[in-house]
């Protein structure tokens, strides 16, 4: 009965709902104040449309940089990523920025679809900003209306760490080191910003889920690189506070489905970062993208690093068919979990498939591939921060990567490649 009355919770509030389906994101960012290792956190869960995502290296006009882009791109931005400076940037629509959106301004020339700039901004700030004011700098020159509704997230190597709610006409600073606007140390942003119109807000189940997992992480001095990576398989929902692990089946012979909406992961969640700083003295080279190319229930992290080769894993970035390996793997096995392909399948995930007592479903056998790539880069980045530089190891790992995950998709899951 317990079971029966929260799937049709569930159900009551995605008929209700009014949260974008598609361009919603849920982020956080914890200053070094914060963090066990004095190291400020960024972190983005993207939401889109665009399934096909992948990691590239840039030459910026000053500064090199790394940047999640989508396969299909035709130079219409990034949507995360962090530079040779070690600035870091990252973004969540917030619809209720700009409440009148069809103001012709704003508009695209066909009067009738809102363009959004907000990926040029990121990609321009990457490649020029090197700090929080570099980036007010260049918003201030930028010209009116930005064609903008986004909580930018930011992070620089001199321990600046802020949101940016940016609207058409400017923006709103949250300082996550002023203690008055973020007394533990860290903020969380979601499809709303602080400063827009509040009667509009979206996004709320997710930003009541990401204020929960912060606030228990500040508690516990829980901010570690480990902790926080769990945070794109968080199963509890925000307002219903429902568990997925209290409903957990036996084994993955027979579906089980559940409601599926508005959790942290979503069937709509694309990709993943949490962007690791540096800390007083540290050179900003050794900042850190840990990445998840690709669906996070489906994919793993690995931490992407701007070195002197320029060398990326090739499972993430641009294969022979122009998309990513890694995520193409993602999206194979992301159809088990999400089968039903007609009318609101997305909002319903076989469980089964994702977790189960046996072990296994998709995210625990995951669980282990990334645990031993974390575990492994942890041990390059001591290495690299101990000698003030990245250095040929960067790449010998990379080149680990790519085999020792090739080899574990292989072995876990014969379907995807037997096709």
């Amino acid at each position: 009965m317990k079971h029966i009355k929260s799937i049709l919770l569930i159900a009551v509030i995605c008929l209700f709902c009014k949260v974008a389906c598609m361009q919603a994101c849920t982020s956080f960012i914890v200053s070094g104040k914060s963090t066990p290792d004095g190291r400020p956190l960024l972190f983005k869960n993207r939401d889109t449309g665009e399934f096909n995502t992948l990691s590239v290296y840039f030459k910026g006009d000053k500064y090199d940089f790394i940047a999640d882009v989508n396969a299909n791109s035709k130079d219409e931005g990034v949507w995360y990523g962090h530079n040779s400076a070690g600035f870091a940037i990252i973004n969540t629509a917030a619809y209720n920025l700009n409440p009148k959106e069809k103001d012709n301004n704003a508009m695209s020339n066909d009067k009738n679809k809102f363009v959004e700039k907000d990926g040029y901004v990121m990609k321009m700030a990457l490649g020029k900003c090197s700090t929080l004011k570099d980036f007010e700098q260049m918003i201030d020159t930028m010209a009116k209306p930005l064609r903008c509704n986004s909580n930018f997230g930011i992070i620089d190597a001199h321990g600046g760490c802020a949101y940016y709610e940016v609207n058409n006409n400017g923006y709103v600073k949250f300082d996550v080191n002023d203690p008055k606007i973020a007394p533990y140390g860290y903020l969380v942003r979601t499809n709303h910003g602080m400063s827009g119109d509040r009667n509009i807000d979206k996004g709320l189940c997710r930003y009541m889920a990401i204020s929960d997992i912060c606030l228990n992480l500040y508690n516990e001095n829980g901010f570690s690189i480990e902790n926080a990576l769990k945070v794109p398989h968080y199963l509890t929902h925000g307002l219903t506070n429902l568990n997925l692990y209290d409903y957990i089946p036996d084994n993955d012979s027979q579906p089980c489905f559940m409601a599926f909406r508005d959790f942290i992961p979503r069937c709509a969640t694309a990709t993943a970062v949490l962007i690791q700083g540096v800390k007083s003295g540290e050179s900003p080279l050794l900042t850190v993208s840990w990445t998840i190319v690709g669906s996070p229930l489906t994919t793993i992290a690995v931490p992407l690093c701007i070195t002197p080769s320029g060398k990326l894993p090739s499972l993430v970035t641009k294969g022979s068919n122009g998309k990513s390996t890694l995520c193409s793997w993602g999206l194979s096995l992301k159809k088990e979990l999400f089968p039903i392909e007609r009318g609101e399948g997305c909002d319903y995930i076989d469980l089964s498939k994702l977790i189960n007592k046996q072990g296994t479903g998709i995210l625990q056998k995951n669980a282990i591939i990334e645990k031993e790539v974390v575990n492994k880069g942890e041990k390059v980045l001591e290495v690299a921060r101990k000698n003030g530089k990245f250095d040929k190891s960067i790449d010998d790992y990379y080149a680990w990567f790519d085999a020792y995950v090739t080899n574990a998709y292989q072995t876990q899951y014969p379907e995807i490649f037997n096709k």
